[in-house]
């Protein structure tokens, strides 16, 4: 997903889930800092390398591709980016090493949101904005892996773009889409064409493990534009096409992230159209409120089907956010909080904005590589928590125990 939804999307979430603007604005900017938070700035900052929550391009040009470089780039991108939807997936053909990719695919409503949503109750408002990136890249990276792979991730020479039918057509009763196929390049410097239908991809790479086909980079930005609507074969589905309806699924993420926000500040356990409520209490997937939404449903699903980039996009979600509290919200700035981060005593550092993001990102990617690692997969490398000695690993950060034992939703 692009920044209009990270960061102005889920402040217009979080104000509808109840928040305050200040509070709004923390959680969207933690939702946000997920996609900047690289090694390279953790070294400006002097924070712990491990709370990576992403990788920048020129850090990927360098990455290493053995069993130890490709766990560090799984643990990253399948914990913040693409969360595995079934871990224990049945897989029918193919060997063991296949059966491991394939259940790294990601998607919405599995059991490992459960756990992200769940990790973040009763903690900072940094760990709920980064639990709302999670979720919300749940929808737009479905069907794709965060692990480097070709026979997953990589995608058959048939890939259409659906484009709405004009109102003439429509009222005929005619199709209400007309198709044209997509034309991709590799020129990673040319902006994408809506109006020609030429996008940018990564450079088709025959190694199984290359960088190149890590997640949707095969399949260029489609499935981080909300406006997308495409039909096309991806390498795991026995030539069998996939229609990604973007518009469609990125409502359904607003709506849940709505439900999650309230769920997670505590005001009310039901969320559902039918008004079912959740009767024990725990976060419940395919739970979605519609209710709270419905008035804006329209302007919502205008915004996401709008064809636009960048800024455009940016400014509508802006404007909408501006109509629920009557403020401006700032532009995005990664050195926001750096000088606070900086400028604390050691022993203060885990007290301020940057320090409860990176105890938030140590929890979440903790929990994700001790899931996989659990399920027998190796992708992630060896989570120490679940081998002899009792030595736990990440967990024993005095910091880490701490957060993971505390509620300082708050603080």
């Amino acid at each position: 997903m692009e920044r209009s939804f990270h960061y102005y999307g889920t402040y217009c979430a979080a104000t509808l889930a109840g928040y305050d603007p200040e509070e709004s604005l923390q959680i969207a900017y933690s939702a946000q800092l997920v996609d900047w938070c690289s090694k390279t700035f953790l070294t400006r900052i002097g924070g712990p390398l491990y709370a990576a929550t992403t990788q920048l391009p020129i850090e990927m040009a360098s990455a290493r591709t053995d069993p130890v470089g490709l766990a560090d780039i799984t643990r990253i991108w399948a914990s913040f980016h693409f969360l595995p939807y079934d871990l224990y997936a049945q897989v029918n053909k193919g060997g063991r090493r296949y059966r491991n990719k394939y259940r790294m695919i990601c998607g919405p409503n599995g059991d490992l949101l459960v756990d992200t949503v769940t990790l973040a109750r009763g903690k900072s408002l940094q760990a709920t904005g980064l639990a709302m990136h999670v979720l919300a890249d749940t929808w737009a990276h479905r069907y794709f892996a965060g692990t480097p792979s070709l026979v997953i991730n990589n995608i058959d020479r048939y890939f259409v773009e659906l484009l709405p039918a004009d109102d003439a057509r429509q009222a005929t009763g005619g199709e209400p889409y007309v198709e044209r196929p997509v034309r991709f390049r590799h020129n990673l410097k040319a902006a994408d064409d809506l109006y020609a239908g030429i996008y940018t991809r990564t450079v088709y790479q025959p190694s199984e493990n290359a960088v190149m086909n890590l997640g949707h980079g095969r399949a260029g930005h489609l499935p981080d534009y909300s406006f997308a609507r495409y039909r096309y074969v991806p390498a795991w589905n026995d030539y069998e096409e996939i229609l990604k309806d973007n518009p469609t699924e990125y409502y359904q993420a607003f709506c849940q992230m709505v439900y999650a926000l309230g769920w997670l500040r505590g005001t009310h356990d039901a969320g559902s159209a039918d008004g079912a409520g959740n009767t024990d209490g725990a976060f419940k997937t395919h739970t979605y409120d519609t209710r709270t939404v419905a008035p804006y449903e329209q302007h919502i699903r205008h915004m996401l089907q709008k064809r636009q980039l960048g800024e455009g996009a940016c400014e509508d979600w802006h404007a909408f956010g501006r109509s629920l509290t009557g403020r401006d919200l700032p532009e995005f700035d990664l050195n926001a909080h750096v000088q606070e981060y900086l400028d604390a005593p050691a022993g203060a550092k885990d007290a301020t904005f940057l320090g409860k993001f990176i105890l938030a990102a140590l929890a979440q990617k903790g929990m994700v590589v001790n899931r996989i690692y659990a399920s027998g997969n190796p992708l992630a490398g060896r989570s120490i928590e679940y081998d002899a000695n009792d030595f736990k690993g990440i967990r024993d950060f005095l910091p880490l125990v701490g957060y993971l034992g505390r509620g300082d939703e708050h603080d």
